[in-house]
């Protein structure tokens, strides 16, 4: 798994970290890939994961793959925060909570988002 795709733990509780801070768009179509690919290998509503957009470019081809990738993992995915949003334009982000059919929480702290993501 690449550095920015990796479980981490906190307060017990396992977490899938997607850290697309700061990637780039070529970056980005890869890293999505993994992330399907990794989700795919759980049970159905067992991956909590935690989202990081800081600083991520996002242009048409990127967000195209993000809505796929919300789609293949809708089975899979428990619960899922964000944090680093605030460059995402909300039109957009409410077509990546359309393809998830879930909430797209987002968060201003990593430590907000993972106190959340905890909690029963």
């Amino acid at each position: 798994m690449d550095d920015r795709i990796h479980f981490i733990e906190h307060k017990g509780k396992r977490i899938l970290m997607l850290d697309f801070s700061h990637a780039t768009a070529s970056q980005m179509i890869p890293l999505l890939m993994q992330v399907r690919d990794t989700v795919a290998r759980h049970k159905p509503k067992s991956v909590v994961i935690l989202a990081n957009y800081e600083g991520t470019e996002i242009d048409h081809d990127v967000a195209m793959k993000i809505k796929e990738v919300l789609t293949f993992d809708r089975p899979f995915v428990k619960k899922a925060a964000w944090i680093g949003t605030a460059h995402i334009p909300h039109a957009l982000m409410e077509n990546f909570q359309f393809f998830s059919q879930r909430e797209t929480v987002t968060f201003e702290t990593a430590e907000d988002a993972l106190n959340w993501l905890v909690k029963e």
